[in-house]
């Protein structure tokens, strides 16, 4: 297994990069904040063909690996970009595999569809992302994976300004039954983990770059606070620990494409031990700032909220390593 990235890759990562620091600095993130998503954003991530990567190629689609999706995702986390880009690519992502032919207009442009984490309940699928700006979303309604229209509605507010809202099952197409639909669902929810858990690398990341860069200017006792231990070391461990957690999460995606049997076990992990260090890298780095980290003003609490929120969608870092438990050893 050889994770270093090639030349192709590393033109990847430039590209979103470049395309990320123009078209989601800060400020309009913070435009965004109110439903979570920016239009132009997304219109931006389209032109780079973001579903059409996403697809194998005889399905219509480019044929990226696993490892190059979560690249992209690394660096939609780096800049907390408003647009619900890994929600997207995963419900394209499972049409493909149901064969369905409503994957044609997910890629036209034609209709935006997303997918409900958890299966419904009592006819609800709770706090779905990017169902209040989407047409449809997959859900598992018992056995069946149904794609369900979306009802007019606004986003519920929520820690991360996320475009989150509750889905109604009623009306919904039935497109697979049975183990065949678990069997999607399932794989479709370890692809949203892995994927999010790069984004929370790309965010933990910035934020302890936005941390320490604060550390270096802050001065007391006429001299950077970053020179004190108490800073300097936390510091440390997050770095540390943000490259473990990359590590993690560049195996697991070479496990998507390479090997299946161990694939849902490490999504697991990276998105627990991601979560993880994102929150904490996020918790330091606000901290350092004193007063100052909890004021809309300073960037760094942009990171601080969605490094708790955005995981929570799906649940906390002990959910994700009780189910890589139950991949390795069974459900209990």
């Amino acid at each position: 297994m050889d994770l270093r990235l090639s030349a192709e890759q590393d033109q990847l990562v430039d590209a979103f990069r470049s395309l990320y620091a123009k078209h989601a600095p800060p400020d309009r993130v913070r435009d965004a904040e109110l439903v979570g998503h920016d239009p132009e954003l997304w219109s931006q991530l389209q032109g780079l063909g973001v579903i059409e990567m996403a697809i194998d190629e005889d399905r219509g689609g480019w044929g990226a690996s696993m490892l190059d999706l979560a690249l992209v995702a690394e660096q939609h986390g780096r800049h907390v970009a408003p647009a619900p880009l890994i929600e997207r690519q995963v419900a394209a992502r499972a049409l493909a595999r149901l064969e369905s032919p409503r994957l044609d207009d997910v890629l036209s442009g034609d209709r935006v569809t997303s997918i409900a984490l958890h299966p419904s309940v009592d006819g609800v699928a709770p706090a779905v992302p990017a169902a209040s700006v989407a047409d449809d979303v997959l859900v598992l309604v018992g056995d069946a994976l149904c794609l369900v229209p979306v009802s007019a509605g606004s986003a519920f507010e929520n820690l991360g300004s996320m475009p989150l809202a509750d889905v109604g099952t009623d009306g919904g197409e039935v497109l697979e039954g049975g183990a065949v639909a678990r069997q999607v669902f399932e794989t479709a929810l370890d692809e949203w983990l892995l994927l999010t858990a790069a984004a929370l690398i790309g965010l933990g990341a910035r934020a302890l770059e936005i941390g320490v860069e604060y550390a270096r200017e802050r001065i007391a006792f006429g001299v950077p606070i970053g020179s004190f231990q108490a800073l300097s070391h936390p510091f440390a461990d997050s770095a540390a620990a943000l490259d473990g957690a990359r590590l993690l999460a560049y195996e697991a995606a070479w496990a998507v494409d390479e090997d299946t049997d161990r694939a849902r076990e490490l999504a697991a992990l990276a998105f627990a031990f991601g979560s993880e260090s994102a929150r904490d890298a996020s918790y330091r780095s606000l901290h350092v700032h004193g007063g100052y980290g909890f004021m809309l003003e300073y960037d760094i609490q942009l990171y601080w909220r969605r490094a708790r929120a955005w995981p929570a969608v799906w649940g906390a870092p002990p959910d994700g390593y009780r189910r890589a438990a139950d991949a390795r050893h069974g459900r209990r």
